[in-house]
């Protein structure tokens, strides 16, 4: 798939870009105005936070945070207790803090089409990796822990 030459924390700044020309050059309509629109932060914030702890336990674990790239380790503690891909679940929460922060309708449009693009892109490929690799201890951790929330 060509989409993997581009990491997902470029596509998540690609789309960022993207969203920031969608909301001044298309606004359509406010959805949130200020100050409600300062509620964004939280998930912005949420979102850095779970990309920072997940990315704090590759490194603690000595295995790689790059996507196709084989894992020395299979991470089921911590936020991956909660999700098998906190770091695009960050992504997903950075970009709807992103999106309440403009306010406007049109931020909006491209969160789907990024969550798709991971998930078929990205997470299908790494998950099939992680199976091949780790066998029966993936397939214990994937029935408990769901791929997103």
């Amino acid at each position: 798939m060509q989409n993997r030459a581009i990491m997902p924390t470029l596509w998540l700044l690609i789309v960022l870009f993207l969203m920031l020309i969608l909301h001044f050059a298309l606004p359509l309509r406010t959805l949130v105005a200020l100050p409600w629109s300062l509620s964004g932060l939280l998930p912005l914030a949420l979102g850095i936070a779970i990309n920072l702890i997940a990315d704090g336990a590759f490194h603690q674990a000595h295995t790689t945070v790059k996507p196709f790239r084989e894992s020395s380790a299979l991470i089921t503690e911590g936020v991956f207790a909660f999700t098998r891909n906190p770091m695009y679940l960050g992504f997903i929460a950075v970009l709807t803090g992103a999106a309440l922060l403009l306010g406007t309708i049109t931020p909006w449009l491209v969160i789907l089409p990024f969550a798709v693009l991971m998930d078929r892109g990205y997470i299908a490929v790494e998950e099939q990796m992680l199976a091949d690799k780790f066998g029966p201890a993936w397939d214990a951790y994937r029935s408990r822990v769901r791929r997103w929330l």
